[in-house]
């Protein structure tokens, strides 16, 4: 924002807030509700709120939370549930540093970005790979299109506190490339096990490269999103009967690159698809 835009931001506020409406508009976020830049907290995140609350002025005040709200780090003391699916993910990740399959190709990354969220979420999102933004603060879809991902799962009713989310490479590739098939071959597995270890009763493929990967085609999105699929951990001898659904749809920077009513109409529909079999409400448009 250049300085006479923040002047006059600051001498008409109502005209600032029209404006940023206006944006999220033009990005694509007219199919969610209206709501604040906080919204209120739910009683699972009361902890994480407190301890953010505790943590100066940059903090979040106990009854109310970011829309992308810093990363919990009490999952390991919430139950004995997400006890147990917590340590199986620090163990996967663990495994995934030593192995470095990152290492095998191109990378530019700084930090890994292996994913966030409740170990034990019904419901899992998972993208392609890490941006600019997520690289620097190794937390999964934190940038542009995190911002859209987190008001949809906000409009399907949820918070990110309630879901869990990762991506296919683990590591930014250059210029934030498409991920080749080599690539994603090589963190699949991981992948595969963080799935296992959190049990989502749906998986939500965000574009291409995760839908394929995870659905093991070649078939376009165009043909993939909004229809039902499903997923079984290759490991049929350890993992047996893990079968989960999965609905794939179009990556949000997808939605911020073809602002389009139908594309958006589209992304809803496959969402309000997974709110159904989730028995969600979603939250009404304000």
């Amino acid at each position: 924002m250049t300085s006479t835009s923040a002047k006059s931001a600051q001498a008409n506020p109502a005209r600032a807030v029209r404006q940023h409406a206006l944006t999220s508009r033009f990005l694509g976020v007219d199919f969610v509700p209206i709501f604040p830049e906080k919204v209120p907290i739910t009683k699972q995140e009361s902890t994480a709120a407190a301890t953010s609350a505790r943590g100066g002025a940059g903090g979040t005040a106990v009854g109310e939370v970011e829309l992308i709200p810093p990363p919990r780090t009490d999952w390991h003391t919430v139950d004995e549930k997400r006890a147990a699916a917590q340590k199986q993910l620090d163990a996967i990740r663990a495994r995934y540093e030593k192995d470095q399959p990152h290492a095998k190709f191109v990378t530019a990354h700084t930090n890994i970005v292996f994913g966030e969220g409740d170990p034990c979420a019904r419901l899992m999102f998972i993208g392609e790979a890490p941006g600019l933004d997520e690289d620097r603060t190794g937390r999964p879809f934190v940038g542009r299109a995190g911002q859209l991902l987190a008001r949809m799962i906000y409009a399907m009713g949820l918070s990110r506190h309630e879901v869990y989310i990762a991506n296919v490479l683990k590591t930014r590739p250059p210029n934030n490339a498409t991920p080749t098939s080599e690539e994603a071959a090589a963190c699949a597995p991981y992948l595969y096990d963080q799935i296992a270890a959190v049990r989502p009763e749906v998986i939500v493929t965000l574009g291409l490269p995760a839908s394929r990967i995870i659905l093991k085609t070649e078939e376009a999105m165009s043909r993939m999103r909004g229809k039902w699929a499903s997923w079984s951990h290759p490991d049929t001898k350890k993992y047996p009967d893990l079968t989960i659904p999965v609905m794939p749809t179009f990556h949000p920077a997808f939605l911020l690159r073809q602002y389009t009513q139908e594309n958006r109409n589209k992304v809803w529909s496959d969402l309000k698809r997974v709110m159904t079999k989730l028995g969600l409400q979603g939250r009404k448009k304000g």
